[in-house]
């Protein structure tokens, strides 16, 4: 009896078919929900077969997982960049504030968002992977809290913890609000924003 084919047999195309599979998913579950978006509508978004999507992963949950560790990665590629990135880093940290709220204004990416937070309410592992990955994402900014560039390094842990609470409260809430008022604007956003992300990083 011939031996079963190894699937995978070039990482770099399996790579390439499993961002395919998981930008065909995001889309799909933005457009009709989690539950709505069956893998025959994604198999025929991502333009391959449901058979063939099998091979990357073995069920709708295992795409959820990998759209999380996707957005996580990004996430981190950020907060990586403020700390690699020279000079003042309380502007380096105000500024990049811009991509942040332009992240959280696009009304597509709010959608994908929010419908994973949805799935969460019914579903604890995917609660668990993006408790995860926020508590990923808190402890990488209190790294860039404490560390020496910082203004605040000083500060009790506990106030370190509220002040990165109250930051990630403003930035993710904007999805919320773009949904609800779809004219909210960038510039208006960010005039009011910076200031506050300001008085946060400083003593």
């Amino acid at each position: 009896m011939s031996e079963k084919p190894k699937r995978h047999l070039d990482p770099e195309l399996a790579r390439t078919r499993r961002a395919q599979v998981i930008n065909a998913a995001s889309d799909c579950f933005r457009r009709k929900g989690y539950h709505g978006a069956g893998m025959a509508e994604i198999s025929k978004t991502a333009g391959m077969s449901a058979g063939h999507i099998y091979n990357y992963f073995d069920s709708k949950e295992a795409i959820i997982e990998a759209i999380i560790e996707r957005d996580k990665a990004e996430m981190f590629s950020v907060f990586n960049g403020f700390l690699e990135e020279q000079g003042d880093l309380l502007d380096i940290m105000v500024n990049g504030a811009d991509t942040g709220v332009e992240k959280h204004l696009d009304v597509e990416r709010a959608a994908l968002e929010l419908e994973m937070l949805s799935e969460a309410a019914r579903n604890a592992k995917v609660a668990t992977l993006l408790q995860q990955s926020d508590a990923a994402a808190r402890a990488l900014m209190k790294q860039l809290m404490q560390s020496e560039r910082s203004q605040i390094r000083h500060l009790p842990e506990h106030e370190l913890e509220g002040r990165i609470a109250v930051m990630f409260a403003m930035i993710t809430g904007l999805m919320l609000r773009r949904v609800l008022h779809p004219e909210l604007d960038k510039g208006t956003v960010l005039q009011a924003l910076k200031p506050l992300l300001k008085t946060l990083l400083t003593p």
